[in-house]
C-alpha cells in the first residue's frame, strides 16, 4: 500500500484498536473521510494519523466525544468560524487546567502521606500511624 496506510498500520501508529478506528470514523471524528481502495479497504493518510493523534489527546484530556465531533464539524466548516473552534479549546484547555490543579493537590497530600510512611517505617513506628476511631473506644472506653 504505497500511497496510504491501512486500518491495520494506523492501529499501530496510533494505539487505537481497529475497532476505536471504525467508531472513530463511524462518530465523525475524523476530519477528512476516509478513502477507500476499490476492494473496500479503508486507505489512510498521514495527516489522518496526526488528526486521530490530536483527537486522543483531546480524549485523554477528558473531552467528551461530542465535543470533539462539534470542533471536527468546525473545522470541515473551513474558514470563517475561527473563533468558534478557538472558544471550544480555550474552554478545554480551563477544564484541563483546573484538572492539574486539582491533581496536583490530590498529588500534594498523597506525597505528604508517603514522606510520613517511610519516615514511620524507617524509624520502626508504622505500627502508630493510624488507629481507627473504634480501636480508641474498644482500648479507652472512650468515645472518640
Amino acid at each position: 500500500m504505497a500511497d496510504g496506510l491501512s486500518i491495520g498500520q494506523v492501529s499501530e501508529r496510533t494505539g487505537l484498536s481497529v475497532h476505536a478506528l471504525r467508531f472513530y470514523e463511524r462518530e465523525g471524528i475524523l476530519a477528512d473521510p476516509v478513502r477507500r481502495e476499490a476492494n473496500g479497504r479503508r486507505v489512510y493518510s498521514q495527516d489522518d494519523v496526526d488528526w486521530l493523534d490530536m483527537c486522543i489527546k483531546f480524549r485523554s484530556s477528558g473531552m467528551p466525544l461530542e465535543t470533539i465531533r462539534r470542533y471536527t464539524d468546525l473545522v470541515r466548516q473551513g474558514a470563517g468560524n475561527e473563533a468558534a473552534r478557538l472558544a471550544l479549546l480555550k474552554s478545554h484547555q480551563e477544564a484541563v487546567a483546573a484538572q492539574i490543579e486539582e491533581l496536583t493537590e490530590c498529588l500534594r497530600v498523597i506525597t505528604y502521606k508517603v514522606d510520613i510512611y517511610t519516615d514511620h517505617l524507617d524509624r520502626g513506628t508504622a505500627d502508630s500511624l493510624w488507629v481507627a476511631p473504634s480501636m480508641v473506644q474498644e482500648a479507652t472506653g472512650q468515645a472518640v
